[in-house]
């Protein structure tokens, strides 16, 4: 691979880090949101959205993950 595509690589592997990262933010945000509801309204329909948005954003962050990391090895 030459040094052109190699930087564009790494430049697009920085982005998806920087992204993830925004995810991890904003999950978090929602978990703690989650967190300091009453445990009624964590049961309630409410609560169980917020739970399943934390658990699919989650699910993005891994699979940045493996973005990253399929990126890593080409370099």
């Amino acid at each position: 691979m030459n040094d052109k595509r190699r930087k564009a690589l790494s430049n697009l592997k920085g982005q998806i880090e920087d992204l993830k990262g925004e995810l991890e933010s904003i999950k978090d945000e929602e978990q703690e949101s989650f967190d300091n509801l009453p445990e009624g309204l964590q049961q309630a329909e409410n609560g169980q959205n917020m739970e399943d948005c934390v658990s699919h954003i989650d699910e993005a962050v891994g699979g940045l993950d493996d973005a990253v990391s399929a990126l890593e090895s080409i370099s």
